[in-house]
């Protein structure tokens, strides 16, 4: 009730503050978080409050806010991908790590090399606290390189970051094959299969006699972005957090025993 009024009747110039105290007593009166704690829900208020201040984007309470709301969403992905195109936090270094580490998790190494290396050009800081994460997600990445190549049993040399994440051409089969362990057969393409055959030539260079000249479009060979970025507009509604428990509705309070 009382961090309820002060942020109601709050007349100073640091509403974040209230905001980052409520949330910290939340955590330590109720570490196990659930229905009573409600921190999902005081998190979404506070981002909502706080939306457009762009005072904040640079503060790091602000960001931390925001990663804590991410914990809450289903896809955080989606909102690491929203702060960067709002440069919410984007000259922080614990974006680019959180958002590294996501993907790692995921198995996306490629990506998530990607997304250090974007905070290394853009200088975030503490810089060396960046640099430090990345030396250390190299390092783990390496340790899996080397004990794919050891179950390998062609032992093929691929890339670092390429071997973590096989590709499929489109339409391709997908019968199972194993007797234990079923998989689907995978087809690298792109730069995985230039990495494994170097003086292989793509099936888009190759003509046939008598052909018709029109090109036909091969989304294998079209070569996207990395990593899906969203332009910058207006915030209709927040991301969409996890489930909640059913709550109890507003009533009359003399029929409660």
């Amino acid at each position: 009730r009382e961090f309820e009024a002060e942020i109601r009747f709050y007349s100073g110039d640091d509403p974040l503050d209230v905001w980052e105290r409520y949330i910290k007593w939340t955590e330590q009166t109720f570490p196990g978080g659930g229905k009573d704690g409600n921190l999902a829900a005081v998190l979404e208020r506070a981002v909502r409050a706080l939306h457009g201040q762009q005072r904040y984007y640079r503060d790091p309470r602000y960001l931390n806010l925001w990663l804590k709301f991410g914990d809450c969403c289903n896809e955080p992905l989606d909102l690491y991908s929203y702060l960067r195109s709002q440069e919410i936090g984007t000259t922080l270094a614990l974006l680019y790590i959180t958002w590294a580490e996501a993907l790692e998790a995921r198995g996306s190494f490629r990506k998530a090399d990607l997304i250090f290396q974007e905070g290394l050009q853009c200088k975030a800081e503490p810089l060396d606290k960046l640099q430090a994460h990345h030396k250390q997600f190299q390092a783990r990445v390496s340790r899996q390189t080397l004990l794919a190549l050891e179950e390998s049993p062609d032992g093929d040399s691929m890339g670092l970051l390429e071997i973590a994440e096989p590709q499929r051409s489109s339409l391709a089969d997908l019968k199972g094959r194993g007797k234990k362990k079923v998989r689907a057969p995978i087809s690298r393409v792109g730069d995985a299969v230039k990495a494994m055959n170097p003086n292989s030539q793509p099936l888009a260079a190759l003509q046939l006699p008598n052909t018709p000249s029109f090109a036909v479009f091969d989304e294998n060979s079209v070569s996207g972005p990395e990593i899906p970025t969203l332009t910058a507009q207006s915030w209709p509604a927040p991301p969409v957090p996890r489930a909640k428990e059913n709550e109890l509705s507003a009533g009359p309070w003399n029929s409660g025993r």
